[in-house]
Parts: structure tokens; sequence; C-alpha cells
């Protein structure tokens, strides 16, 4: 298992902006997440209201998941489980009931990392694997 290092950690619950892309054959997807937590080097991403998504990780459990705070960004590849009850479910959901009581959990995905690219905008290394 990766070990998220806490600058990785940093940018995924504090980043601007954050996207999740799933496929299939014939359908590559990708839509906007917002609510996000890292626990025990694994990421928990909350569905609130995903369609495509959950269909498209029925049939394939791979995703990648990018999130960047200004020029500085990483994109973790990685598997995902998909749960709807369960003591991760209901932390997920008692947390979302204390910042946005107004949402309704629907589930939690949990996203084991299995890569971590930087994708930073830097000449340096741009798109570098760094886990």
């Amino acid at each position: 298992m990766i070990t998220l290092p806490p600058n990785v950690v940093d940018i995924i619950t504090n980043a601007e902006g954050k996207a999740l892309a799933t496929y299939v054959p014939d359908c590559l997807h990708v839509v906007p997440v917002s609510t996000v937590k890292v626990k025990d080097d694994k990421i928990l991403l909350v569905n609130y209201f995903m369609g495509q998504t959950l269909s498209n990780l029925q049939a394939n459990p791979q995703v990648s998941l990018a999130c960047w705070r200004g020029l500085s960004g990483y994109q973790i590849k990685g598997e995902v489980a998909y749960v709807t009850s369960g003591e991760v479910f209901d932390e997920i959901k008692n947390w979302v009931a204390e910042i946005l009581p107004d949402r309704v959990v629907n589930g939690v995905l949990i996203i084991t990392p299995k890569a971590v690219y930087d994708v930073s905008a830097t000449i340096e290394k741009p798109g570098q694997k760094i886990l």
C-alpha cells in the first residue's frame, strides 16, 4: 500500500479543484467532486448524487483523481470500494452533517491509491510519477 506524503494529503484535502475520472469501454467520464477526506492513506470521497460514475465503478473500479491548488497538484490513480453502510459510511455521514448539514450522503467511495503523479505546472517534472 502507498503511504501518502503530507504534501499530497494537504493538496487533496485543501484543493481548490478536484475531478474524478472513471472509464468503461466507450465511456470516459469525468466529474467535479467536492467533499474529500484522507484516512489511513485511503481517500474517502462523498457521493451526494453520482449516477454514471457509480455505473462505471460497478464495471471498472479503477479511477483517477486530480486535485490542485493554484499551480500545484497531484493525480492519484487507484481502486475504489463503494460503501453505503458500515463504520466508514457512518463516520463520513456524521462528519458531513457537521460541515454541510443540508447534504445527504448516499455513499462513500474509498479510494486505495496505487500511483501518484505530480501534475504541477512546472517545467522540471510535468506528470512525474512520485509514488
